[in-house]
């Protein structure tokens, strides 16, 4: 399974709804486990990002997954493809030298 991680931010829907966004992340967990897809974790930050979400998944179930969030009208994502040490040495390894 592929790791990505999502940079989120709450709309004005979002934020006027603040209080209700620990329940929402539990049903985006609900929703996303049903498209194959695991929440692996969720923060909510302080900054320019108000929620970090780490995710596995195939590209289009984590693809699908972030629509549907995006559809809700509560937040807005900007997603990271990301790779462990393990699968990175695999990567530098097929450089040629």
């Amino acid at each position: 399974m592929a790791t990505f991680i999502s940079l989120v931010s709450f709309t004005d829907q979002g934020i006027r709804n603040v209080k209700e966004s620990p329940k929402r992340a539990e049903a985006v967990k609900a929703m996303a486990k049903k498209l194959g897809v695991t929440v692996k974790e969720v923060y909510w930050t302080l900054g320019h990002y108000d929620l970090v979400l780490v995710m596995e998944g195939d590209d289009e179930a984590v693809t699908s997954t972030l629509l549907k969030i995006g559809s809700l009208g509560n937040a807005r994502s900007e997603t990271l493809r990301a790779f462990s040490a393990a699968e990175m040495g695999r990567i530098v390894g097929n450089i040629p030298s």
